[in-house]
């Protein structure tokens, strides 16, 4: 049966076939990542890149969108949980498993329309801008934190877009090396932060918007926010007061000819 869209028809006339050709790349499937794949699936996209290199375990199952009880009881990969959510969804979808770390599969991701990164660890936010940058792919990256205040608990997370040729996560000040350097002091861990559903949700929904502004002509022309910060206390999205310095900032950390573009797009690879 084929699958009707026309509720989303506002989208555009050609969304439906636009969608059904994009491919996407989502690193990270636990939290954030799983409601990504589960919104995307829903909203059409025909091609997807699965990349997370854990199974599925019992402290999971607070966050994980399609994880179950017996999913955490047989140590399934997270990859192939994502995989059937999608294919509930879509049967047709064309999904590329990697129950690795992304690094290995770096060409899978050459294919994407955007990457996703749902991940805890600044070094790999960090690796992911530079490797999209090279590849001149968009990188949405989603990320939330739990803190403890004088009154309780502090939820808060942002969205941030990275595209080629704008505002890059050192321009907007999100990576820094003193950042880094501290991670990499401790062994490059980010450590078990708290994780909900809600704000995985509530930030997963705010990055697909972002993306089908991106793909779609449904907004117009005008500029799509670069850094979008959450309140998960007030429950409020909002643009980042850093927007003005880095809306229409030409990025320098990417800008020579060795930082931007594949130099073997279109070649022959082959092998000894």
């Amino acid at each position: 049966m084929n699958r009707d869209f026309s509720r989303q028809s506002f989208l555009g006339a050609e969304s439906d076939d636009v969608l059904a050709r994009v491919h996407v790349a989502i690193i990270g499937l636990c939290g954030g990542g799983s409601h990504v794949a589960q919104q995307l699936a829903h909203v059409g996209v025909g091609g997807f890149v699965l990349c997370d290199p854990d199974i599925v375990e019992g402290s999971n199952l607070n966050r994980m969108v399609g994880a179950t009880q017996g999913d955490a009881e047989s140590g399934q990969q997270k990859v192939a949980v994502i995989a059937r959510t999608i294919l509930a969804i879509n049967p047709h979808a064309e999904i590329i498993r990697c129950a690795g770390t992304w690094q290995s599969h770096a060409l899978e991701l050459r294919k994407a329309t955007a990457v996703f990164g749902c991940v805890d660890s600044f070094v790999e936010r960090a690796q992911l801008d530079g490797m999209c940058r090279r590849f001149l792919i968009p990188y949405i990256d989603i990320g939330m934190d739990v803190t403890t205040s004088s009154t309780g608990h502090v939820i808060s997370g942002q969205v941030i877009l990275s595209i080629p040729g704008r505002a890059c996560m050192r321009c907007m000040g999100f990576i820094t090396d003193e950042l880094l350097a501290a991670e990499a002091h401790r062994y490059g861990a980010a450590g078990s932060r708290p994780q909900v559903v809600w704000p995985n949700g509530v930030l997963a929904s705010t990055a697909v918007g972002l993306f089908l502004t991106l793909v779609l002509p449904w907004q117009g022309t005008g500029d799509v926010p670069l850094f979008i910060e959450y309140d998960g206390n007030s429950q409020c999205v909002f643009p980042s007061n850093r927007l003005p310095m880095v809306s229409h900032m030409v990025c320098k950390h990417f800008a020579g000819e060795n930082d931007l573009g594949d130099p073997f797009y279109g070649k022959a690879v082959f092998d000894d």
